[in-house]
């Protein structure tokens, strides 16, 4: 029976992913390994940061300590692996030697797919009360205070002024700038 290739998730000191990376890839050459170890992945997402109306792109790590690695588990491949430093472990292993379990196909595709198309996140330092300039889409050039934060659709609820009465609005992250008062 031949033994397929399967995505496992390796444990590594946290900042040192991308290290890791490179030495396993290094290893798998020196070692000939090329036949049971494939892709060697860091999961990282693009982040945006407002401050001061001005955009600064940075790369985070989407999940730090972490590198996936799709390979073959055969005995030296797991050795190889296991052994190389930076490496603290495979997740989903027992300890005294025992082979880890492998990610399920369909938590692999969301992984990969997140990291093929990454999102972007913009970082926004504000807090409700705090007023914001509407710099794009259909409220351009408005100006209101954050009644609602929510961090995780990257959307603000602002209070605007229209037409001589208090109106809500949800807006994008991106679509606003802090206002200094």
């Amino acid at each position: 029976m031949e033994a397929k290739k399967e995505w496992y998730v390796l444990h590594t000191y946290s900042g040192y992913e991308n290290k890791v990376r490179e030495n396993i890839e290094l290893r798998k050459e020196s070692m000939n390994m090329e036949e049971n170890i494939f892709r060697i992945v860091v999961p990282e997402e693009e982040i945006i940061e407002v401050v001061d109306g001005e955009e600064k792109k940075k790369v985070a790590k989407t999940f730090p300590g972490y590198v996936l690695i799709e390979m073959v588990m055969s005995d030296e491949a797991w050795f190889i692996v296991r052994n190389t430093p930076g490496v603290t472990g495979f997740v989903g292993s027992h300890g005294a030697g025992s082979k880890p379990s492998p990610l399920l196909e369909e938590e692999m595709n969301q992984i990969l797919g997140d990291v093929e198309t990454p999102v972007q996140r913009v970082e926004l330092n504000v807090k409700v009360g705090d007023y914001v300039e509407i710099v794009e889409g259909a409220f351009s050039g408005l100006n209101g205070s954050i009644v609602e934060i929510d961090q995780e659709h990257q959307k603000l609820k602002v209070l605007l002024e229209m037409f001589g009465r208090e109106t809500e609005a949800e807006i994008e992250f991106h679509q606003v700038k802090k206002q200094e008062i």
